[in-house]
């Protein structure tokens, strides 16, 4: 094998500068999971006991209001021990800053007051065990939200960051994760080997005479490949770029078939890593709806 050259190389990450992103990088994905799984439990076991009406006012599980408002009313019996204007008053500085602010909260006194939620007192272990998961919850968003301030501190400088950001679908988190799993990507010599990297690449199942369907192998990064999938799916959503365009033109001829939407993804994923090959080691942004032709004579992005 080493004379034919079928051999991979060893790219310590100390030596080409990428241990604190790659450190970084998977400590965000433990605290993110950490925190979806802290939150489905409580939508689904907390919640449902003490203030199930309480779930249709949560939007964003990004955001700290909703746990802060529940860590301080746990359960509607706490809400409607006060009356509606002492409610609003003490309940102001807790739910931040929002539109129609008083409507808001004028609405879940209203719904506090029709709530089946279970009366447990204030002072019970049960409550107590609430506000403990409540707590743990705001702490994993407050750690989540220190280490994407830090990937943007030290990354904003960089140049191969700058020009993955300009791909659409590639924000601050998805560009550090294809940094700390690919490393540079000018060492991949053509997108083919990009691919092949990140298990993208074709494979077909051979047995004697049998021969299967060609499938995505699977056999590489598997968080790159993550990451430009979820990438591709927020890139088809916005306007006026190739990835919405050929997602369009994949799904055309059936927008409710399921597998063909699952394949059209598959190839906005395959495009995305194209695509992010591409400005790296061409060293330009991101240009809407510019295809490059490579000497086979198909795009090469």
């Amino acid at each position: 094998m080493l004379e034919i050259g079928a051999v991979q190389f060893f790219h310590d990450p100390l030596v080409t500068g990428t241990a604190d992103i790659q450190e970084l990088s998977k400590t965000h994905e433990i605290v993110s999971r950490s925190k979806t799984e802290l939150w489905h439990r409580i939508l689904t076991h907390y919640l449902p006991l003490y203030f199930p009406e309480a779930d249709r006012f949560h939007r964003n599980s990004r955001t700290d209001w909703f746990l802060a408002f529940l860590e301080k009313y746990p359960s509607p019996h706490m809400i409607t021990a006060m009356s509606r204007e002492a409610f609003i008053a003490d309940a102001w500085a807790v739910v931040g800053r929002k539109v129609s602010k008083e409507r808001l909260l004028s609405d879940i006194y209203a719904t506090a007051v029709g709530s089946v939620g279970l009366p447990v007192h204030p002072d019970s272990d049960a409550v107590r065990m609430f506000r403990l998961v409540l707590a743990e919850g705001r702490s994993l968003i407050r750690q989540r939200d220190e280490i994407e301030a830090r990937a943007v501190k030290l990354l904003s400088d960089l140049s191969d960051y700058q020009l993955l950001t300009t791909i659409p679908g590639i924000g601050p988190i998805n560009a550090m994760t294809i940094l700390a799993e690919a490393g540079n990507l000018r060492r991949f010599r053509h997108h083919q080997q990009f691919l092949k990297f990140c298990g993208m690449d074709l494979a077909t199942v051979q047995s004697g005479m049998f021969r299967g369907q060609s499938r995505i192998s699977k056999y590489g990064n598997a968080r790159l490949r993550r990451t430009l999938w979820m990438a591709g799916q927020t890139a088809v959503l916005k306007k006026t770029n190739s990835f919405r365009d050929k997602f369009e033109r994949y799904i055309s001829r059936d927008r409710h078939n399921a597998h063909l939407r699952r394949k059209a993804y598959t190839a906005i994923a395959a495009k995305m890593a194209r695509t992010a090959h591409a400005v790296v080691k061409n060293g330009e942004p991101y240009r809407p709806f510019f295809e490059g032709m490579s000497p086979g004579g198909k795009t090469s992005l």
